[in-house]
């Protein structure tokens, strides 16, 4: 009897917090209304419009538009973009920068494409590491990505109108790829760059929960931060530079 009387106790006072803080809610919007002098809305609002309109779910550059646009939109936050014709030339352009920054240590996705650049081959002074290539612990990979100087993976989707790269993270494509070395290099088919980042949402949302990559990633430049004392600085929180690889189109100008 003595239980059944806290609980009821207990039940009365938690009804009455939530009148009172219900009261205290209404009466705080019920302030900000009367000083923007109209009532206070008691109901939903309609929303004559939901989602991008029409028009903008229709919008598309042409190819040659879409390299230009992200080309330009990915400069201007500082990260690079080469325009390069076959993997061939993506291979040619990771050695030579490797040897210029005279990088010691290369960490990879583990893709197929990326197997096709033979850079463990053309790259003899270095060593490159293929991301969860064999049976050591998630913190091996970590401390291989921390210690690259370069990290290399093959984008999933890029849009044009932002200038973003969607990476996104699986057993062989750990996120620590993109994050942890000082240069990224990300390679985008140029088939792979869309117009409008809808276009690149819209697949994600059609998934069921089960069936979505363990994380998802937009890369729009360089790390950037400006947390302390509103200083611009670059390379705080991922690699402070990243090349945008450009690869597989006839309307490089």
């Amino acid at each position: 009897m003595l239980n059944s009387s806290h609980e009821h106790d207990q039940d009365d006072w938690l009804d009455r917090m939530e009148t009172e803080s219900r009261t205290k809610q209404k009466q705080f919007i019920s302030r900000i209304a009367a000083r923007l002098k109209r009532p206070r809305m008691i109901e939903a609002p309609t929303h004559p419009f939901r989602g991008a309109p029409e028009f903008w779910k229709s919008f598309q550059w042409s190819e040659q538009e879409r390299i230009k646009q992200f080309t330009q939109n990915f400069i201007s936050v500082g990260g690079h973009v080469v325009h390069l014709a076959s993997m061939e030339e993506v291979s040619a352009f990771i050695v030579d920068k490797a040897r210029e920054l005279q990088a010691k240590y290369l960490v990879r996705q583990n893709e197929p494409d990326l197997d096709e650049l033979h850079l463990d081959s053309k790259l003899s002074d270095a060593k490159v590491t293929v991301w969860n290539s064999n049976n050591e612990t998630p913190s091996y990979w970590k401390e291989r990505s921390a210690e690259a100087d370069i990290g290399i993976v093959i984008a999933d989707q890029a849009v044009a109108f932002t200038g973003s790269v969607v990476v996104t993270s699986s057993p062989h494509k750990g996120r620590s790829v993109s994050l942890l070395p000082t240069v990224l290099m990300i390679i985008i088919p140029v088939e792979r760059l869309k117009t409008r980042l809808g276009e690149v949402l819209l697949q994600f949302d059609e998934l069921d929960a089960g069936q979505l990559p363990a994380g998802i990633h937009f890369i729009s430049g360089p790390s950037r931060s400006s947390d302390i004392e509103n200083d611009l600085t670059i390379g705080v929180h991922g690699p402070g530079i990243v090349y945008a690889l450009l690869v597989g189109s006839n309307d490089f100008g």
